[in-house]
């Protein structure tokens, strides 16, 4: 009669894993309908976004009209936006982020394109899908309350007098940083492991943190950090200020993705570190 003797499991050190790279191009994709039914995703869920923040802010202009002696201190306020704009997010990621991963906002897509969390083609596709969506909802929102939309400036990002583009420029690469930054530490596996004792979803510091960057560039730029949510604007709306100023709202949130995407890859998580020590166990 032999005796059993059980063999220890092997443990790598490492109590999370980290995903393979996604491919550059990714041809396959095209040929699963896992991937449509994420663009989908993205579509309806930026149309939400817009159709419900954008009718908030038009109603705050409208009920503090001072035209229409209206309570100044009537309506949600910014407070109120910030929160229509946070709270959408939060909404939206959740019920998204098992389908498409949430992204809503090409500037969260480019970051994660930079970091190899998703191909060129489904990058491409998600900013071209979100911006329609943008479009959508805006047009929805024009349909619905014509009146209202042309009068209270349709909701489009322009830049608030009194600031140079500098500052709006500034403004938004903050804030999509903020963001982008927030997204990468919610969605880290090392984080979920090591904090696996905190109960935290994911979507909630997205949502806060567009909730709190809004409070703090909403009187500067009204708060792009969101190509999609000031291209939908600016075309349904279709006014030369706004179209003047949406440089801003392109560069600006794709600048502070592309930083945010940098200091979490190869800052906070080493990759270059990393690369380079694989490079010279396998010389």
């Amino acid at each position: 009669m032999t005796k059993e003797v059980e063999v220890a499991p092997h443990h790598s050190g490492k109590d999370y894993h980290d995903p393979p790279p996604a491919p550059l191009i990714d041809a396959e994709e095209l040929t699963k309908w896992s991937f449509y039914r994420a663009l989908i995703a993205e579509f309806v869920a930026t149309l939400l976004f817009l159709y419900v923040t954008v009718l908030t802010v038009i109603g705050y202009k409208s009920t503090t009209d001072p035209n229409l002696d209206a309570d100044q201190c009537g309506g949600v306020g910014i407070l109120g936006i910030a929160w229509a704009f946070g709270g959408m997010i939060f909404v939206l990621v959740y019920c998204t982020a098992g389908i498409s991963g949430g992204h809503i906002n090409p500037a969260v897509t480019f970051g994660l394109f930079l970091a190899r969390k998703v191909s060129l083609i489904r990058a491409i596709m998600y900013m071209v899908a979100q911006c329609l969506g943008a479009i959508c909802g805006v047009g929805l929102v024009k349909a619905f309350q014509s009146s209202y939309y042309n009068r209270y400036g349709g909701g489009a990002n322009t830049l608030a007098e009194g600031y140079n583009k500098g500052t709006g420029l500034g403004a938004e690469i903050i804030g999509t940083f903020v963001l982008v930054y927030t997204v990468f530490s919610a969605t880290d596996p090392k984080r979920n492991a090591r904090d696996s004792h905190v109960p935290v979803l994911a979507p909630l510091p997205i949502g806060f943190a567009v909730f709190m960057v809004h409070l703090a560039t909403i009187p500067i730029t009204g708060t792009g950090i969101n190509p999609a949510r000031s291209f939908g604007a600016a075309v349904i709306y279709n006014d030369e200020k706004a179209w003047d100023d949406h440089w801003l709202f392109w560069v600006g949130p794709f600048l502070g993705a592309a930083a945010a995407a940098f200091y979490h890859q190869f800052v906070l998580r080493a990759w270059a570190a990393k690369a380079l020590g694989s490079f010279r166990s396998n010389a």
